[in-house]
């Protein structure tokens, strides 16, 4: 069995809107953004959803950035009035919010080919902390931006997934997770003690249990985790070992 201690880093996920926690909006980032970090070996520890209110948006990302090795965002940074995640952030680091030289560029660039007038409205866009690195866009060009360990990114998901995808590279990754599935045709009520005491046993392993009711049955899906393989083989073999006991 190796002896190599695993590299864990940890993140949180800021979901900001509104439109969000009045249901109008049904958030897709979260599940994206929690497969896309468990496949390059980031654990997705904490999520929150705030309203569009500048101090709740401040005091979530000053806890999640100071206790996670990253903080990713996403909303709040479009052309409206209620478009406050850029002003909060920079609050957040006590940094001045202003338009961003490149970003302008880029925008003022953007609308000029579509013939359209870069308005105001517009060039909020371009807003993010003083010394701000780009997110680039490659979907509609405003960027989102990086500040410390905080990754401000849109809301749509067709342009939060594409800039999810051009930071998935940058960032610092830990030792994967190994999985396996394992049926059981019992019903949680049955399995729930011998099934504490396996994981009592494996504590370097994370077993979930997900019941399932069908056709007037009950039965339940066991997913065994675990950064080490051979931890996770033992764990999946005191699970079939549970189950055949419990049929005879």
């Amino acid at each position: 069995m190796t002896n190599t201690q695993p590299v864990i880093i940890r993140a949180a996920m800021l979901a900001i809107g509104d439109e969000l926690l009045s249901g109008r909006t049904k958030d897709k980032n979260i599940g994206h953004m929690a497969d896309r970090l468990y496949e390059a070996g980031i654990d997705l520890t904490e999520v929150r959803i705030v309203a569009d209110d500048q101090p709740s948006i401040v005091k979530a990302v000053k806890e999640l950035s100071q206790n996670y090795d990253y903080l990713f965002t996403s909303g709040g940074i479009g052309p409206t009035h209620d478009d406050i995640t850029a002003d909060a952030v920079s609050a957040a680091f006590d940094l001045p919010c202003m338009n961003d030289e490149k970003a302008m560029t880029l925008l003022a660039a953007h609308y000029k080919a579509r013939d359209t007038e870069f308005t105001p409205s517009r060039q909020r866009m371009a807003r993010m902390p003083q010394g701000a690195q780009h997110i680039d866009n490659p979907v509609s060009v405003a960027p989102g931006f990086i500040i410390g360990n905080v990754y401000v990114m849109a809301g749509v998901p067709s342009v939060f997934q594409a800039m999810v995808e051009n930071i998935l590279p940058t960032l610092r990754t830990g030792s994967r997770y190994h999985s396996r599935t394992i049926f059981c045709p019992f019903g949680e009520g049955v399995i729930g003690i011998p099934l504490r005491e396996v994981q009592d046993a494996h504590p370097d392993t994370v077993i979930g249990s997900y019941p399932k009711f069908e056709e007037g049955k009950f039965s339940t899906e066991l997913v065994v985790r675990a950064r080490d393989e051979e931890k996770l083989d033992a764990a999946a073999a005191a699970i079939e070992k549970m189950l055949t006991d419990i049929q005879q």
